[in-house]
């Protein structure tokens, strides 16, 4: 009997338009019915021009071929063919060496996810190393808890840096290396502010003769005793900084004298050197120095830093000997939210979102607590592909691909958000053994579930009052219960009078009757309850940070759904002991977060455990749904 309805369930399949898992000719008899509808209505509104296939970064490509839900991501073939190819072939090497320098400012996003998996991913596929080095060299705006949530990122996304390097390592030699382009006649101490800086370059739009101050005539010495007067402390912050000299005739910005050394403004101590440096070097300065010094082959960055290659190489040409490669990929942006951390912070103590991991946000925390798993978020940027183009997602398109990541991956169970008890009369009470992945039994193992006389079905799944486009459970009508022996047929049902709410419907088998077009999900008497949230999108454009009167203005006033009395089957407490799923390199057995707890609520979506529950209490989010929402998703 069991094997009997593991094989029945197994064979069943989820109308993505509807939600019911139906039998493979109810699900084919429906599609023909609407792809006839659809071509009436093609036919009607059809026009001369044809569009192009989408890739799914939205741009148009030859084949247009979207992996299916069935098949992995070769997450190497990025680094084997294309862009990161040629890069390599730029510059063969034995010993490749990359980097991931972020900032210890705020937590990561989406994007910073892209570049650790290039830097790292390039540097694992030619046998190499990549050494995660933070720039801190602004403590006005560093602290503890970026470096150690950035770290924990990187190994939750399965990477394991060569050695964890910091900028601040190498402030005396920067600091020896500023005084020798001074030396060199290649720098200056600058006293001019912002305005007239900005003259100096062109003016507002870049119309006038660019130009030299004053400052940039003093002689090698006058510039030695001001640059450590800087150093130790004689000047205000911002009334003096050192600026390199370079090509003011150049038509590249980042020639135009940029700024070597500065004052922080609020003279904050710096998280590792305390208050020994009162002066701290830019990027522009720091990063190529630091990539030379560490050996880096190939310092790979997005494209906002192609104007800086040229600065990148001036430099290190005149002061190292070591001379890195730097090339520029294109940017991942992801259009429906934003990944500002001033407009994030904004939204925090705004409480529209609860923090930096609100699963309705799209920063690396929160994407781990929504519980996307690492692997699929290696294999979304994989199936995008590196290019020199920035990339602009649809949410839809993230989803999809979590989706089909999460479609191969991941237990089922069931799970009833509103539940309403259905009593079978003629039920007897038997354990059942029902397989954790329906369609390959033996993949993932299974789970025992005691059918008893009293179930619970979601609230939605009976009505009232029947018709004949309704295929789920009604007054005299029957339908599937996923892994029952029998389809149920209603037989009556009680209401409370005051709130005219269903309290109770009674049910019997039916036995000898016409298999049923529909199945639907129940758990049995004692299952265990959940908090269930359920996330749409925070905001209402595409584009919410250009939204008349801001992103504030755009932001979805039902972004969140609660169900506070959903109920899951027992067989949670299993998947919940054999966590991970899927065990992945950044998650592994006795390492894992709550979020790793991961499975399909069959007919509901995909879901995850959230970091609220406790030993009493089950909190789940959904990670997305099991189809495309009609409105835009988050």
């Amino acid at each position: 009997m069991a094997d009997a309805i593991a094989e029945q369930t197994a064979k069943l399949q989820l109308d993505g338009v509807t939600g019911e898992m139906v039998s493979k000719n109810e699900l084919k008899r429906r599609l023909q019915k609407r792809a006839k509808k659809a071509a009436a209505i093609s036919s009607r509104d059809a026009t001369p021009t044809s569009m192009p296939k989408q890739t799914l970064a939205g741009q148009a490509v030859a084949d247009g071929k979207v992996p299916a839900s069935n098949e992995s991501v070769d997450q190497d073939a990025m680094f084997g063919r294309g862009f990161l190819a040629e890069v390599y072939k730029l510059r063969p090497s034995k010993e490749v060496t990359t980097r991931f320098p972020p900032e210890p400012n705020g937590y990561l996003h989406l994007g910073h996810a892209k570049a650790i998996a290039i830097n790292f991913g390039f540097a694992r596929y030619h046998g190499g190393k990549t050494i995660l080095r933070f720039d801190d060299t602004n403590p006005d705006v560093e602290k503890e808890e970026y470096f150690v949530a950035i770290e924990e990122t990187i190994r939750w996304l399965g990477f394991v840096p060569s050695k964890i390097t910091y900028a601040s390592d190498y402030f005396q030699r920067m600091y020896d290396l500023a005084e020798e382009l001074i030396k060199k006649e290649k720098a200056y101490v600058c006293h001019c502010d912002e305005a007239a800086t900005k003259l100096q370059r062109g003016g507002e739009d870049g119309s006038t003769p660019r130009y030299r101050c004053e400052h940039a005539d003093q002689d090698v010495e006058t510039n030695l005793v001001k640059f450590r007067g800087m150093r130790d402390g004689e000047y205000a912050p911002q009334t003096a900084w050192l600026r390199m000299k370079q090509d003011m005739d150049n038509p590249n910005p980042q020639m135009w004298d940029i700024a070597a050394y500065r004052i922080p403004k609020n003279q904050q101590p710096h998280f590792r050197t305390g208050t020994k440096w009162r002066i701290y070097p830019t990027y522009d300065f720091a990063h190529c120095l630091c990539d030379s010094f560490e050996g880096v082959t190939h310092s790979l960055c997005t494209t906002e830093f192609t104007m800086s290659r040229e600065s990148y190489e001036w430099l290190n040409k005149l002061l190292v000997e070591f001379q890195p490669m730097q090339r520029e990929y294109g940017r991942l942006n992801l259009k429906g939210t934003i990944m500002s951390k001033r407009d994030i912070r904004s939204l925090i103590e705004s409480k529209v979102v609860r923090g930096w991991d609100d699963p309705r946000l799209y920063t690396l925390g929160a994407i781990r607590r929504r519980g996307i798993p690492p692997g699929a978020l290696l294999s979304f940027i994989a199936e995008l592909g590196v290019t020199t183009a920035n990339a602009f997602v649809e949410i839809k398109r993230f989803e999809q691909s979590i989706r089909r990541y999460l479609e191969r991956t991941v237990p089922r169970l069931m799970l009833v958000l509103d539940p309403v008890p259905v009593v079978i009369e003629d039920a007897d009470e038997q354990d059942l053994d029902i397989p954790l992945f329906p369609k390959d039994p033996r993949k993932m193992g299974s789970r025992r579930l005691k059918l008893t006389k009293r179930v619970y079905i979601e609230r939605t799944d009976f009505r009232e009052v029947d018709s004949e486009d309704y295929f789920r459970l009604a007054p005299g009508k029957t339908v599937g219960l996923l892994h029952m022996p029998y389809p149920i047929k209603a037989v009556s049902f009680t209401k409370d009078e005051t709130t005219g709410a269903v309290t109770e419907i009674q049910a019997a088998y039916n036995k000898e009757g016409e298999k049923p077009k529909t199945y639907i999900q129940w758990v049995p008497e004692g299952s265990p309850g959940a908090e269930v949230r359920v996330y749409t999108a925070l905001f209402k454009s595409d584009q919410p940070a250009s939204a008349p009167g801001g992103f504030m203005n755009d932001i979805h006033p039902q972004s969140q759904t609660v169900w506070p009395n959903a109920l899951i089957e027992p067989g949670f407490d299993e998947v919940r002991r054999r966590a991970p799923w899927p065990e992945a390199e950044g998650e592994k057995s006795g390492e894992v977060g709550p979020e790793g707890v991961r499975f399909q609520g069959m007919r509901v979506g995909y879901f995850a455990l959230d970091s609220d529950s406790t030993d009493d209490k089950i909190v789940l989010n959904r990670i997305v749904p099991l189809k495309e929402d009609p409105g835009k998703s988050s």
